[in-house]
């Protein structure tokens, strides 16, 4: 690994980042400057500042997308500040161009403590939606909430990207196993931005009387300090995990989170290396589905959830199957929105997406429940799927 991280550092050197602008026009004559730019440019700032809505016909926001961070929760590295960070919103920005077609820029803000909402909401007008990325709970659940009437789509994709994939990896495990989620308890470890952000999807695609899924029998959701139940004093100031409280835990339990795991039949990890026991797994229902996310170190190792009697185990690593990875979530999404002028990203969409998602393979199997993750193709079966579900619940500008 160590290697990896070497060459990586030296390819970034020698190319010096990873993105650069190129002209979609040439500029070899005095008619071509005029055209791109004065006089002929004055028309075209006539036009949009009469009806701002030209601006995706004149120009690059249709398909513009901000990659905003504060660098307060980058990779597994943690608050390493808008600079450390900038490395990272390149790499996505070019995952934005090499599956959706998306030209992204990253905008980096340096402290954890700016309420940069404001900011951001500033800047829109060049953009046709906002990527938040990398910031810490509970500071992405404000800057999202305040940002869903800025008239585009704003989403954070570490919430609802991973909510999506693993949504859609549940919906194919369970057609393999035949089990209903009705009947099955799940256990979530971690409650930060993922975990939140999936637990809410799994009971909002439940709640959903036209779904295909019913409410699941239980979910508990594990913090560092264990299950989140309703008279935790710890959690009385935090809203979130209040609101965790009240959605979850209907048995009321108590304990850590081997407590937790106790006759469940999901374990979804987004939360911290081997702190799942192969004891744990064999405490859980017969064959239990383990999806493990953590990064690079999963909860538990594949081989060793296997052993201890797991049936479909899935990582966030490209080296085992079944990887579970936002790539498959968030440039369909946003190539969606951008194409519908969608104003937000509801709850449809994302259930749209993830429903596409899994109905691309015909027939899952337990080393593959979904796609693979550098197939363009699924790109373009989540977008027709989120453009469509745009234009449904009516948050199209353009249908």
């Amino acid at each position: 690994m160590s290697d990896i991280y070497q060459e990586s550092l030296q390819m970034h050197k020698e190319k010096k980042g990873k993105l650069e602008i190129r002209s979609k026009v040439e500029i070899k004559t005095k008619h071509d400057l005029s055209l791109a730019y004065t006089p002929g440019v004055a028309e075209v700032c006539r036009e949009i500042a009469k009806d701002k809505m030209k601006a995706y016909d004149y120009t690059i926001k249709g398909n513009t997308v901000a990659i905003v961070s504060d660098g307060s929760a980058v990779l597994g590295l943690g608050n390493i500040g808008g600079y450390g960070a900038i490395p990272v919103m390149e790499g996505k920005a070019i995952l934005f161009k090499e599956f959706a077609g998306i030209d992204a820029f990253p905008i980096c803000f340096e402290s954890y403590d700016v309420d940069f909402a404001q900011d951001i909401k500033n800047i829109s007008p060049v953009f046709g939606a906002i990527n938040l990325e990398d910031i810490a709970a509970p500071k992405c659940f404000e800057l999202e909430e305040k940002l869903q009437h800025i008239g585009i789509p704003v989403m954070h994709d570490d919430q609802h990207g991973t909510a999506v994939v693993v949504m859609a990896a549940l919906l194919n495990a369970t057609k393999i196993t035949g089990r209903s989620l009705k009947d099955m308890r799940l256990v979530i470890s971690g409650a930060g931005a993922a975990g939140y952000a999936i637990m809410k999807f799994i009971c909002k695609m439940g709640a959903d009387p036209e779904d295909i899924l019913e409410d699941v029998k239980d979910i508990f959701v594990c913090d560092s300090k264990g299950i989140i139940h309703i008279d935790r004093p710890d959690i009385q100031n935090n809203k979130y995990k209040v609101d965790i409280a009240t959605r979850t835990n209907k048995e009321g339990r108590t304990g850590s989170l081997a407590d937790a795991l106790k006759g469940a039949d999901v374990f979804i990890g987004v939360s911290a290396p081997g702190i799942v026991t192969q004891e744990m797994v064999r405490s859980m229902s017969p064959e239990p589905m383990i999806f493990g996310l953590a990064n690079p170190e999963p909860e538990i190792m594949p081989d060793l959830a296997h052993e201890a009697g797991a049936r479909i185990v899935a990582t966030g690593r490209s080296d085992f199957p079944n990887q579970i990875n936002n790539v498959l979530a968030f440039p369909g999404i946003f190539r969606g929105a951008l194409d519908a002028h969608a104003t937000v990203i509801n709850d449809p969409m994302k259930m749209a997406a993830s429903r596409a998602l899994a109905a691309y393979l015909d027939e899952p199997t337990e080393r593959e429940i979904l796609p693979n993750v550098l197939d363009k193709e699924v790109t373009r079966k989540v977008a027709e799927a989120v453009r469509q579900s745009a234009i449904d619940t009516g948050v199209s500008g353009k249908y």
